[in-house]
């Protein structure tokens, strides 16, 4: 019977220990509510009213940089072209005179100009100047031999007009675009286009380009395989 009374003894001894903790804790509790109200109630007299922001659940997401674009390399570019196509050069002593423009190189057979002019060469690209001025015309065909020779093609169409709205109706950009790609090294030859691919209004030019010739090519050239 004592040992009874012992252990109901204990019991209340614990009962009234995890009592006082808890009394203990929640003073601490509230406490830490009283500073931290005291000091929203000091920072809201400091700054005045404000509103919370509402909380969202947002994702961060890390999205891709755009790729750099090389400014000084593309002004560079127009520098040399603006240099290197002149306005004054005379292709006149480089053409085959007759009634469709045409040009070849230095080293190119006549064959060249011939499979151009009856489309044996698969257009991969063109550029249409048609409207644009003469500086605007220039650089513009410049970037896109340019960018003929990145993609690797070899064989592209030049439309340039007719002149039919310029003043006398005189096709002069038809000239100036003649003039500049005769003064490219990348130009091996070019001839005014046919009928459903532009006529008198366009060129097709053959581009040395940067992959191997054609094995006919070569010949022509005088390359030995």
């Amino acid at each position: 019977m004592r040992a009874g009374w012992e252990d109901l003894a204990a019991i209340g001894r614990e009962l009234r220990e995890r009592r006082r903790e808890a009394e203990q804790e929640e003073a601490r509790r509230r406490a830490q509510d009283m500073a931290r109200q005291r000091e929203q109630e000091l920072f809201s007299r400091s700054v005045g009213p404000v509103t919370p922001l509402p909380v969202r659940d947002l994702a961060c997401l890390q999205r891709p940089r755009p790729a750099p674009i090389p400014r000084m390399r593309q002004l560079d570019e127009a520098q040399v072209l603006r240099s290197s196509l002149s306005d004054d050069f005379d292709p006149v002593t480089l053409m085959e005179t007759d009634d469709r423009l045409a040009y070849h190189r230095s080293g190119v057979g006549p064959d060249v100009l011939k499979d151009l002019r009856q489309g044996r060469w698969t257009v991969q690209g063109q550029i249409d100047l048609h409207g644009l001025r003469r500086d605007a015309a220039r650089e513009a065909l410049g970037n896109f031999l340019a960018e003929a020779a990145r993609q690797g093609w070899r064989c592209v169409r030049v439309v340039h007009g007719k002149g039919l709205g310029s003043p006398g109706r005189e096709p002069v950009l038809k000239g100036k675009v003649a003039s500049w790609l005769a003064q490219r090294r990348d130009v091996l030859a070019y001839t005014q286009a046919r009928g459903p691919d532009g006529g008198a209004g366009a060129l097709i030019v053959l581009l040395e380009g940067r992959s191997p010739r054609p094995r006919h090519l070569r010949r022509w050239l005088g390359v030995n395989d």
